[in-house]
């Protein structure tokens, strides 16, 4: 409405020649799903921005137990020494990600969002994790969807879902890391079938991405469960990496039993008793304790790869070629020929990323493809992670122009926004091109992008176009021999 003057005088007024400008959205904020120590009353998403204030939300890891044997070979000769953990049967515990969230702040995280489905007196379920995603259906910032302790999904011999499984035995009654036993096996279908919704919520909602790990040693589980659709908004990452974390345990939870001959000892029962009487053997007990290291699924290292990455170069680098830190290593190596088949798979086009430890550089993330590996469009993660930014950054600040008048007022400064927008991001290098007019294209107008029927019903269509970077993932140096002239 225009100002109307009554009293004579000078009158100022300032004219806004400025489009509004595009803010950009977050793009690693990754949404972890799984169980806690301490669990809200009721499921949310709640904001964490560091191991410590995750401690004081949710708690620390479950502390473990441990059954130790001394025996005496002979008297007043050496003793040997054995250990077995005791939580969860005969395997360490099943929940994870307390120590994948240590892991991802290690390796570049920053700000990312719990949902807690359950605590540790909970079983391990497939409807826990169903739940919380549809807990974070309802949350806009996430970007970044994973499970660490899905991954633990256990079903009995007969079909039953087990929640929790026990650890194979080896020649000595020790638990094998990563195995389980006749009693229970991995539910690798459960877990696709959870990571299967968790693509078709980022495709429904177009702001989001799905981090998955392969479950053991057959990668084929990955690509025969896991549907078709929506494959370029995830990528999955292979094998688990030993870290350099020792499992946590209570002290008060290590049991000692102490056999001479066929007999029983003298030494006390329990580990503080020991410590008290015996500080060598006490310290040789826990020095034995420290060798247990955890097994991880990469997601959450990798989430704080993305972070990392995003935060120095920005989302249009691919994720790789980075190094993990926290790592002893993968527990699987994995050959040049062998990755092959892992990142390019004729069949079901479905690409996993390889992680894999180089002489002289470390362990790596060592792929930049989404599952949908022979998509020429979507074949790269930092290109739908881009796709993702940009139109979701878009989204939010065109909404100025919901009910606003559809015409060429606002078309201009419509057009004027995201064109500084995009120039921005070609100047970061985001897009390929020599010039602004070779990187990106906006379109917008009657005759254009609109018919006066589109006006007529309210539309104001867009068109954009992107040129956008892609990974060099092949370097070929071609060489040949030069006769003497």
């Amino acid at each position: 409405m225009a100002t109307a003057y009554k009293t004579p005088g000078v009158y100022i007024e300032e004219v806004s020649t400025l489009p509004a400008s595009v803010a950009q959205v977050e793009t690693a904020i990754p949404a972890f799903i799984g169980y806690t120590e301490k669990a809200p009353a009721s499921m949310q998403a709640i904001e964490v921005n560091s191991i410590r204030e995750y401690e004081e939300l949710f708690g620390g890891p479950q502390q473990e137990s441990y059954n130790v044997t001394i025996t005496d070979i002979s008297e007043g000769g050496p003793r040997e020494i054995a250990l077995k953990p005791s939580t969860d049967g005969d395997d360490h515990s099943k929940f994870k990600m307390y120590y994948g969230l240590k892991l991802f702040f290690q390796n570049g995280g920053g700000k990312c969002y719990v949902i807690s489905v359950g605590d540790y007196s909970s079983p391990i379920t497939k409807s826990d994790f169903e739940d919380g995603l549809g807990v974070l259906e309802k949350e806009d910032e996430p970007t970044l969807i994973l499970f660490p302790d899905a991954t633990s999904l256990t079903k009995a011999a007969d079909g039953e879902e087990a929640g929790e499984g026990t650890g194979e035995q080896g020649a000595e009654g020790e638990a094998v890391e990563g195995e389980v036993s006749d009693l229970s096996v991995s539910d690798h279908d459960s877990y696709y079938e959870i990571v299967t919704g968790a693509l078709t919520q980022a495709a429904d909602l177009g702001d989001r991405f799905v981090l998955v790990d392969v479950i053991g040693e057959n990668t084929d589980n990955l690509r025969n469960t896991t549907g078709k659709e929506d494959l370029m908004y995830g990528a999955a990452y292979y094998p688990n990496v030993r870290t350099n974390t020792t499992f946590e345990y209570d002290e008060n939870e290590v049991t000692i039993t102490h056999v001479v001959g066929t007999g029983s000892g003298d030494l006390p029962a329990s580990l503080p008793e020991l410590g008290e009487s015996n500080s060598v053997l006490y310290n040789d007990i826990k020095a034995k304790l420290e060798s247990f290291k955890v097994v991880l699924p990469p997601s959450p290292l990798v989430a704080g790869v993305y972070a990392r990455i995003d935060g120095e170069r920005g989302v249009w680098k691919a994720p790789a070629n980075a190094s993990l830190s926290g790592i002893l290593g993968p527990t699987i190596r994995i050959s040049t020929a062998e990755q092959g088949s892992l990142n390019i798979d004729p069949e079901s086009g479905k690409s996993i990323n390889a992680i894999r430890t180089f002489a002289g550089k470390g362990t790596l993330v060592w792929g930049a493809r989404t599952l949908a590996g022979n998509d020429n469009e979507w074949r790269y993660i930092s290109v739908r992670r881009f796709y993702n930014m940009v139109e979701e950054s878009l989204k939010k600040s065109t909404s100025w122009t919901v009910f606003e008048s559809n015409d060429a007022n606002t078309w201009i400064m419509v057009k004027g926004m995201i064109q500084n927008y995009l120039l921005s991001l070609w100047k970061q290098g985001a897009l390929a091109g020599g010039t602004p007019d070779q990187a990106f294209f906006v379109k917008i107008g009657l005759g254009e992008t609109m018919t006066s029927i589109d006006v007529l019903e309210g539309r104001m269509n867009i068109e954009i176009g992107l040129a956008t970077v892609r990974p060099a993932e092949f370097i070929i140096l071609k060489f040949s021999h030069k006769l003497q002239e």
